[in-house]
């Protein structure tokens, strides 16, 4: 069932909107070969994508103009496909109608029982609520504010334990449709209720100075993985080097095995942390000590599906410290294609939705997001059927979107009073983010703004660009089933070839 078309009304006033909200830059500059009509940038796309070596693929593109509303071209727009990780854009565009561009995720630091001649005669609850930031370059001193805060109330020692709470998110801290193979690597970290450094622990592998001894690893944080076993061995130095690092889905340890040559360079490495909120509570436990609060019980954790009703119940605020605006973690998550990040916005909204949601028996936070999704979309004016999402990342391949929907989305979001910020947020070509490296000294440089998505045999991009006209384009280009030859251009050339084809176009509009 292919999904509604807007009608010219609904379509002229999105429009008109998402021109109120986006301040166009200067036009590209025009660029020999650009096509001068709609014919023309069919003919180029489609000798773009019908090259031999595409036979096995699968093309989905929708491009259209947001000052006139026009399809410029599309091709199989109404196919479901894998959009690794432009399903971002989903996520972001309904935590910012759900939540605000301006919510903050507070993390709380909770006391029960009372606080007698500067004693807490009970134990003290870290209850994480989702903030994806925390520990990194905004918020590095979390832990000292928090101490900073009962010091400031006279608490000099507590009688029981810290309870690092992070259930406040409803089911397993993967998201649906993530792979076991992927759940030890650094892009697909806990989505946890209480984040800590982006739940990343940094591996480093430094060869022992002659052959035959035992290689230097080295953890940041140490405690980020509880256990490590077996060791890597130093090799004369013309000899490959074969590091394996594994960690099975669940397990606390790390097994290393396999060689390095001697005199290599130091290899580095980011793998998930174990459990991030026993690491955020002996983080808060170190910076009481620095403090000289005395913790008399141990760090111990509270994790789904245990409830935390009872340990909540009379508790009282001793601290708290605030994530950035919503706005900035989708930049950071966006710019960076950050899955921590993405999905935790997404479980915030579960959380905040639940109340609201008529789903009978258990509904994970997750569940509770994507039903406000389908809520959302059905409201924009896609169908369900061309948006088939389980989690908020892009990440699970059970994923499927179509291009139209994709740029459906994108119509809506320019739109949007913050349409224009959030465009901001998007890479840039050849500027920032996941475009960094990509299109520079062409016409989409400083110009094309998108979410990039790749995964094996997956490249997508979904976004913004100016057309050497000065027409403003909303954009889908979906390549699946794709597995580019070994002397041949990668997949996001391929799939750069397209946008700069746009960004070329000097139609009329």
């Amino acid at each position: 069932m292919n999904p509604p078309r807007r009608s010219p009304h609904d379509l002229a006033l999105t429009l008109l909107l998402a021109a109120a909200a986006w301040i166009a830059p200067a036009p590209a500059a025009t660029v020999a070969g650009g096509a001068a009509n709609t014919s023309a940038l069919a003919q180029q796309i489609d000798a773009q994508i019908a090259q031999p070596r595409f036979a096995g693929a699968r093309w989905g593109i929708e491009v259209v103009s947001l000052d006139s509303g026009r399809v410029l071209y599309a091709h199989r727009a109404d196919q479901l496909l894998q959009p690794a990780s432009t399903a971002k854009l989903f996520t972001a565009a309904l935590s910012l109608a759900t939540l605000g561009a301006d919510y903050r995720i507070p993390t709380q630091l909770l006391g029960r029982g009372r606080v007698h001649h500067g004693r807490l005669n009970g134990p003290l609850i870290l209850r994480g609520m989702g903030d994806p930031t925390l520990g990194t370059a905004s918020s590095r001193d979390w832990a000292d504010q928090l101490a900073s805060q009962l010091t400031a109330r006279g608490i000099k020692r507590v009688r029981g334990d810290l309870i690092a709470d992070d259930s406040y998110f409803s089911g397993p801290w993967f998201g649906s449709g993530w792979e076991a193979d992927d759940l030890q690597s650094g892009f697909a970290v806990p989505a946890s209720a209480l984040s800590v450094g982006e739940n990343v622990v940094d591996v480093t592998v430094t060869p022992a100075a002659s052959a035959g001894l035992a290689a230097s690893l080295t953890l940041d944080p140490i405690d980020g993985i509880p256990q490590l076993r077996g060791q890597i061995t130093t090799v004369l130095p013309d000899a490959p080097s074969d590091i394996n690092l594994y960690r099975a889905p669940g397990d606390s340890h790390l097994y290393a095995f396999g060689t390095i040559a001697a005199h290599a360079p130091t290899q580095h490495y980011k793998l998930a942390v174990v459990d991030p909120a026993r690491l955020a509570g002996q983080q808060l436990r170190q910076a009481m000590m620095r403090q000289g609060i005395h913790l008399g019980g141990s760090v111990r954790v509270l994790h789904w599906p245990q409830d935390d009703a009872a340990l909540l119940a009379h508790a009282d605020r001793l601290g708290e410290v605030w994530s950035p605006p919503l706005m900035e973690i989708l930049q950071r998550g966006l710019k960076r294609s950050q899955n921590l990040y993405l999905q935790n916005l997404l479980l915030s909204v579960g959380v905040h939705e639940q109340a609201n949601d008529p789903a009978t028996g258990f509904t994970s936070s997750e569940g509770h997001a994507i039903h406000a999704l389908q809520q959302l979309l059905a409201k924009i004016g896609i169908a369900p059927s061309a948006s088939l999402l389980d989690e908020g990342t892009g990440l699970s391949r059970r994923d499927l979107v179509t291009p139209d929907a994709l740029v459906h989305l994108l119509v809506y979001l320019a739109a949007q009073p913050y349409g224009e910020r959030l465009r901001n947020a998007l890479p840039i070509a050849g500027v920032d983010g996941t475009l960094h490296g990509r299109m520079r000294g062409t016409a989409a440089e400083n110009n094309l703004h998108a979410k990039t998505g790749s995964m094996t045999y997956v490249d997508s991009l979904a976004g913004y660009v100016t057309s050497a006209a000065g027409e403003r384009l909303a954009f889908a280009i979906v390549l699946n089933n794709y597995q580019p030859p070994a002397e041949g251009p990668s997949a996001s050339s391929d799939v750069d070839a397209v946008a700069l084809l746009l960004a070329n176009y000097r139609g009329k509009k």
